[in-house]
């Protein structure tokens, strides 16, 4: 099979699934399957370089710009690990909600 063969193939089972569901995107990219497995196997606690190894990239910089983003649960799940060492230091932390989406978007800056 050739790139174009592919595509067109994948193109036919989005028009497809695009007209059972609407949400489901009209045109999806076969670089998309390689973006989402490396996001799924980066989001999922393998580390950044075996990621980038894996991806074949020569610099890890490539790698740690278009895939290493940090979604609302990792922040949780990096907060949460960090707890016991905060509360060590400040007891007063425990009067912050770490399961409160608006509460983690505003210490990121996501709002």
């Amino acid at each position: 099979m050739n790139p174009d063969t592919v595509q067109k193939l994948i193109d036919r089972y989005c028009i497809m699934a695009n007209n059972v569901d609407s949400k489901f995107p009209r045109h999806i990219y076969c670089h998309m399957f390689r973006h989402s497995r490396a996001m799924h196997l980066y989001r999922n606690g393998m580390p950044l370089p075996l990621v980038s190894e894996w991806l074949g990239h020569a610099q890890i910089n490539t790698t740690r710009e278009f895939y290493a983003n940090a979604d609302t649960e990792m922040k949780r799940k990096a907060i949460n690990a960090a707890l016991p060492v905060i509360n060590i230091i400040d007891s007063s932390t425990n009067n912050y909600d770490f399961d409160d989406e608006e509460l983690l978007k505003k210490l990121y800056s996501l709002k």
